[in-house]
């Protein structure tokens, strides 16, 4: 299992009479930047996201509809500037029918060798100096390089980490030839890094994004491989 997954939990029970927000993104690198974005713009709660075969990622969050309004426009905003091209919908108290087809349970695709659902695991973040290439708790960082082929994001990481003291976390395959690999430590050097990776990929693959978050979401920490 690669992305952080647990068993399917009924959404509908938490959350019926909730606003649900859905946003669905290409890529894993808009996803998670936007998905930051949605957690610190308010009140909202990610649910689960859930990948399509084509190296999209439908993203579900729910909480009162002032909060769910405004995180999901600042998410598509963020997701656009990472060429995510996001699709979004908002439904007021959804019919209890529909959580039939909304509410997904946990799958696993053996094409691409992991699950396609995924829920957050809020579970507290090693910042040891064991554990993180890091002096300051505070400068923690993500870095995202994502490439439509394996080659390109191989050539980049191996720049990447020659270029920065940072830790790799994990490789995600979305289908359709994307793959993503995240990076984490100082800022200074998380940043570093993906500037120098990013610069390899031309000529090997497409670069489909190459992202920093400072001081990631709890929702994205949730999220990341375990």
């Amino acid at each position: 299992m690669a992305f952080s997954g647990i068993e399917s939990r009924s959404l509908r029970s938490s959350w019926l009479n909730e606003t649900l927000g859905l946003l669905e993104t290409f890529g894993l690198t808009p996803t998670l930047a936007a998905i930051d974005a949605m957690e610190k713009s308010g009140e909202v709660r990610v649910l689960q996201c859930e990948l399509n075969d084509l190296g999209g990622v439908a993203t579900k969050v729910a909480g009162p509809t002032a909060a769910v309004e405004t995180a999901m426009v600042r998410a598509c905003a963020t997701a656009e500037q990472l060429g995510g091209r996001p699709v979004m919908a908002i439904i007021k108290r959804p019919d209890d029918r529909a959580w039939n087809a909304i509410d997904s349970p946990r799958q696993y695709n053996p094409l691409i060798e992991q699950d396609v659902v995924f829920f957050p695991r809020y579970e507290p973040v090693a910042t040891t100096a064991e554990d993180l290439p890091m002096t300051n708790e505070t400068s923690l960082a993500l870095g995202f390089i994502e490439t439509q082929g394996f080659t390109a994001v191989f050539e980049a990481i191996d720049t990447a980490c020659k270029a920065g003291n940072v830790q790799v976390l994990g490789k995600e395959k979305l289908g359709g030839g994307y793959v993503t690999v995240i990076i984490q430590g100082d800022l200074a050097a998380v940043t570093a890094a993906i500037e120098a990776g990013k610069q390899k990929v031309e000529g090997l693959g497409k670069l489909i994004a190459a992202h920093v978050l400072a001081r990631p979401s709890p929702a994205v920490l949730a999220l990341l491989p375990k």
